[in-house]
């Protein structure tokens, strides 16, 4: 048995300490897509994007730990093992049951103080390229994760904050394998190749990308973690550790970025009022602006239950034609209007003064109408008019969005959290801090501000909602989501997704796969992807016969295939306890007793 020494303020609060165990976990042998049985539980359930996260989740339940303890656990070890993802350098949304009411817990980074609205354009005044924003100090965000966690922690955590760090620090410091997606996502990765300390770190002396199997150690991040450990937050957002991440930001050797110690030193995580919203026999709670995700997932499966329900939504146990027709339709109109009217509630008036008027059932009613047999096609879908607005705002142009990993907890009280977390696109900032450590490794920055719009204003010269302002936070598409049942208000399922923009379809497509087809959470997670901006159609590759897509693009879709990697975790409340499923597309696993 090893174990992480409490502090004297951890030993008195807990008469046993929380010790973690090493797991024999290996690399996966895939990083495509791999066959998942599912898994069913008894007591309580963890589903994370990688088996040592998982784990460290599965461990801390074991010792009486709740969800929020065991999200902190999977967390930290995330940062370690799948650095590209997400990470103490990046933000978070967090939806929290606690078996009487829904909290939304908001770790969404913010914008620093001395940006302005011009800050991706070049000196003509043109969009920066999405690569050039992205791999440089100008994308850097104020991280959140980090407070967001602490925030819950303190409301509904059981074991010693400390504690939660052991299984990331000891790992760190022991090393652990290098991962088949870890590898593949290095290799087709360029920029990181490029930063001081990401270069050396994750690539050897040739430049080729750490090898499957590679036991990878980390202690500039194990001495990062222990000092968040013993000190909590401000250890990141103040001290060493915070001036090293603000100098690593504002001396980029291309762009550097504005990121102060000020701005550090003064972001605040934030709780919000979930949105909750009746669908069917259910009612399911996701997260409010700055997130898209519920009001546009919301929207595609309101839009859909007005129009007439597909024979058969499925053929040869695959979505069929009909059904994917109208998903795409409604994504299309749900697209339109999360463009022109979903930004920071605090700059941004919802329609109406209520983002629920974006959800009202006579609007979606209305918006149905506009779905007919043949697609809208590209740019067809114009944004609705739901509710009276303050400010007419110009539609954002479509831009990249990446992302994340999702964790999906149930504990045996009957907690459960569903929270999306992110760097945003893969690598973030490209950037590694060491904190002032001078120790091989670290963690990565996050690129968030790049999801901002990167034109302030369209050529009429009105302003859109989501563009860049000072302590702002930039639009999401993260969804986590929880599920409950209409009538008797408990708890149906946890869910979410990495993805991008494309979260919103994954997301949609598994609530109707689980809660209208009646498939389990595996079944739901196996389906394969169809997804549209608003623009061109694409299909998960390989995944539907050649009959499908030509059928969509008979009716006008511009439909083809290209990879859509998703990261799906979800949880089932079933008779017997749990039922959990991992996305097949990642590493993912899900534990519990």
């Amino acid at each position: 048995m090893i174990g992480l020494p409490l502090s004297a303020q951890a030993e008195a609060e807990t008469e046993e300490a929380f010790e973690y165990d090493i797991p024999a976990i290996a690399p996966e042998v895939s990083s495509g897509f791999e066959e998942k049985p599912g898994w069913a539980t008894q007591r309580f359930a963890v589903a994370a994007a990688n088996p040592l996260a998982t784990d460290a989740g599965y461990q801390v339940l074991k010792a009486g730990g709740s969800a929020i303890d065991a999200a902190i656990a999977v967390q930290m070890v995330l940062t370690l093992v799948e650095p590209q993802s997400s990470g103490i350098g990046g933000g978070a949304f967090l939806m929290h049951f606690d078996g009487e009411e829904v909290t939304a817990f908001d770790g969404r980074e913010a914008a620093p103080s001395k940006v302005d609205e011009s800050l991706f354009l070049d000196e003509e005044g043109e969009p920066l390229e999405f690569m050039d924003a992205a791999a440089s100090g100008l994308s850097v965000g104020v991280p959140g994760t980090v407070r967001m966690l602490e925030m819950a922690h303190k409301a509904h955590g059981k074991l010693p904050w400390a504690d939660l760090f052991a299984p990331a620090i000891i790992l760190a410091e022991r090393g652990f394998p290098v991962s088949p997606r870890l590898h593949t996502s290095l290799a087709g990765e360029q920029h990181l190749r490029d930063d001081p300390l990401g270069g050396g770190f994750y690539y050897d002396d040739a430049g080729e990308p750490l090898a499957v199997g590679h036991e990878l150690r980390n202690p500039a991040l194990a001495a990062i973690l222990g000092e968040i450990a013993e000190h909590g937050s401000r250890a990141l957002h103040t001290g060493p550790i915070a001036e090293d991440l603000a100098a690593r930001v504002q001396e980029h050797h291309e762009r550097p970025g504005s990121l102060s110690l000020e701005d550090l030193a003064s972001y605040a995580a934030k709780t919000r009022e979930p949105l909750c919203t009746d669908w069917q026999a259910y009612t399911v709670c996701g997260f409010p602006p700055p997130s898209s995700g519920h009001l546009t997932v919301m929207q595609i499966l309101g839009i859909l239950e007005h129009l007439p329900a597909p024979e058969e939504p499925l053929v040869d146990d695959l979505p069929g034609e009909a059904w994917l027709h109208q998903f795409l339709e409604a994504s299309r109109l749900a697209f339109a209007d999360r463009g022109k009217y979903i930004a920071d509630p605090d700059f941004v008036e919802a329609p109406g003064g209520d983002w629920s008027s974006m959800l009202a059932p006579e609007y979606l009613a209305q918006r149905a109408e506009l779905v007919g047999d043949q697609s809208l096609g590209d740019g067809g879908a114009e944004p609705g008019k739901p509710g009276a607005l303050a400010t007419a705002w110009a539609v954002q142009p479509d831009q990249p969005e990446y992302g994340t990993s999702h964790i999906s907890i149930i504990d045996e009280h009957g907690n459960a959290i569903a929270m999306t977390t992110t760097i945003e696109s893969a690598f973030g900032a490209r950037i590694l801090a060491d904190g002032g450590t001078g120790l091989p490794g670290g963690y990565l920055l996050n690129n968030e501000l790049t999801d901002f719009s990167f034109e302030p204003e369209d050529e009429a010269g009105t302003p859109i909602a989501n563009r860049v302002e000072p302590r702002k936070r930039p639009r999401s598409s993260m969804s986590p989501t929880l599920v409950f049942d209409r009538d008797s208000g408990e708890l149906v399922a946890s869910l979410g997704s990495p993805g991008g923009a494309a979260i919103i379809h994954y997301t949609a497509k598994s609530l109707v796969a689980m809660l209208d087809w009646g498939l389990d959470a595996q079944q739901a997670l196996n389906l394969p992807h169809a997804i549209t901006l608003g623009g061109p159609a694409f299909l998960e590759e390989g995944r539907f016969p050649a009959s499908t897509l030509e059928a969509l693009n008979a009716r006008g879709h511009d439909a083809s295939e290209r990879e859509l990697v998703s990261g799906l975790q979800a949880l089932q409340v079933t008779d017997e306890g749990f039922f959990g499923g991992a996305d097949p597309r990642r590493e993912g696993v899900v534990r519990g007793d």
